[in-house]
């Protein structure tokens, strides 16, 4: 299984960001780590091994990259307002830097996005927000309100940025084109939110599924489960 490892110094986050790429040929699959997770945690518990099989065949090509948590929403050393802005800074991050230069240099148009526990947040976040990138969303025991993160601050950004808030007036055509699974079980600590989110898009008519594992814990045994399973509904060329 071919990896691959990528630095460059970001103009959106003025620092330099870390990625890791698995598989030589295939359909672009973009995991996010969880909470402060670095670019490698995914390959360190087992998730990309979990896809191997897809990875060899030359089906995908997992790209890792860094979160931007501990400078966004878990830096309480800093406002908000700044919080918030940090999290902006790394949406585009992905967009600009990974996701538009993934489209240039494979044949298709859109990616796959997908991520556990935070990760998924991320995953929802930035398929909801650029839904004409995004072919497939796979969130894993995601959660997605961010207000915890900000103390009672208001904005905009903080709006923008919290699926379960903005989704009921988004109205892209392209959100309907997407495949979405939300994957959590009826022990997930983010059950209820991911109940929340199946609710609001099963109100706008929006096609997805909402897979509810039996007894199974907020954990990396269950997601290794989840992603294969959830890979195999790529229509492949």
């Amino acid at each position: 299984m071919k990896e691959e490892y990528f630095k460059w110094f970001s103009p959106h986050l003025q620092r330099d960001v870390q990625m890791l790429r698995f598989g030589h040929a295939g359909y672009p699959v973009v995991v996010f780590p969880t909470s402060k997770g670095s670019f490698h945690e995914n390959r360190d518990m087992g998730l990309i091994e979990s896809a191997r099989w897809y990875i060899e065949q030359g089906l995908i090509q997992i790209y890792c990259p860094e979160s931007n948590d501990a400078d966004s929403f878990y830096n309480k050393n800093i406002h908000p307002h700044q919080r918030i802005q940090n999290h902006v800074a790394y949406d585009k991050m992905i967009c600009h830097e990974i996701v538009e230069r993934i489209r240039l240099n494979t044949s298709v148009a859109k990616v796959v996005v997908a991520g556990c526990s935070f990760g998924g947040y991320h995953a929802v976040n930035f398929a909801f927000r650029h839904p004409g990138y995004v072919s497939h969303c796979f969130s894993m025991s995601g959660a997605f309100d961010i207000r915890d993160f900000m103390n009672g601050y208001q904005h905009d950004d903080i709006y923008y940025n919290s699926p379960l808030e903005y989704l009921p007036g988004l109205n892209d055509q392209e959100l309907w084109k997407m495949d979405i699974v939300l994957g959590t079980s009826n022990w997930d600590i983010c059950f209820d939110a991911n109940l929340k989110l199946h609710e609001t898009l099963k109100s706008k008519e929006v096609g997805h599924w909402l897979d509810v594992r039996q007894n199974k814990n907020h954990d990396w045994p269950v997601w290794k489960e989840m992603f294969p399973h959830y890979l195999s509904r790529i229509k492949f060329n």
